[in-house]
């Protein structure tokens, strides 16, 4: 199918979000084999999404040019709330800092008798995305207890069913990627892919194509994974977000309390199915 770029955030000195998943993840590979679970099949085709010429930046969704000035009309940083449950903080604009070539997100801690304890730091667009292929560049936390991702979102706090598609970073071990999605608020589809390097250690891309019948993730621009059962189909907000979790220690293993980890991240790229 062709595509075509209706969007991209480079923030080589610029560019915070809501909702990953907390459940146990029930698959893992090293390789795109096929997934025994009955919600995903491992297929690994070429995509038109990472073979089209992409449009210049001036003709899309932002030209970042090196604050949050440049891109405040059409994303965020979230601050002064916390979702609750498993996420153990409070998002604060301030834990967003942008220097040396990249955005960093921090977590922190959110000062003494302040529940929860911990501050953390989201990025979202402010406008709604459909299918297409996205991409960050990042490099994740490395520490027990808690996740860096990429995401989209949307939920009863839009007025939308929860669809959800993950690219989430557990800091227990960052040899390995988990890919998840939500449909109308059902998940249960992680898949946990050994990448064969650690990913707190350098950049690298991550991205997946959402398309109608299917999401195929994708790891330095090679599927790796695909998932085509009871697919999201409701627009999302693009999201980025770093966290320390509660509550979830299988899934996470306990935080220590170690702070600040800082997360980083260079560009992000959204290219939108024509159509």
């Amino acid at each position: 199918m062709k595509k075509h770029v209706i969007g991209i955030i480079a923030i080589a000195a610029a560019l915070s979000m809501c909702g990953c998943s907390g459940n146990s993840p029930v698959q893992e590979s090293s390789q795109p084999a096929q997934s025994t679970s009955a919600a995903a099949e491992v297929t690994v085709e070429n995509s038109a999404a990472v073979t089209e010429e992409a449009v210049p930046v001036s003709d899309v969704l932002a030209d970042l040019t090196g604050t949050y000035d440049d891109v405040s009309e059409k994303f965020e940083f979230s601050d002064g709330w916390s979702n609750g449950s498993m996420f153990n903080c409070t998002w604060r604009k301030s834990n967003a800092k942008i220097f040396d070539g990249s955005m960093k997100l921090t977590i922190d801690s959110d000062g003494e008798n302040i529940v929860p304890p911990y501050s953390g730091a989201e990025f979202r667009s402010r406008e709604f995305y459909g299918y297409g292929m996205y991409e960050v560049v990042m490099k994740p936390i490395k520490n027990d207890g808690v996740v860096s991702s990429f995401f989209t979102y949307t939920g009863p706090s839009d007025d939308n069913p929860w669809d959800e598609i993950d690219i989430e970073f557990l800091g227990k071990d960052t040899t390995k990627v988990q890919f998840n999605y939500f449909t109308n608020s059902r998940g249960n589809h992680e898949y946990i892919y050994d990448l064969g390097f650690d990913a707190s250690e350098e950049f690298h891309t991550y991205g997946f194509d959402w398309q109608e019948g299917s999401i195929t993730w994708y790891v330095d621009g090679e599927a790796v994974y695909t998932a085509t059962e009871n697919i999201p189909s409701t627009p999302g907000k693009i999201m980025m977000n770093v966290w320390p979790g509660t509550g979830v220690d299988g899934w996470l293993n306990a935080f220590d309390g170690t702070v600040p980890l800082t997360a980083e991240y260079t560009s992000v790229d959204f290219t939108a199915s024509e159509g």
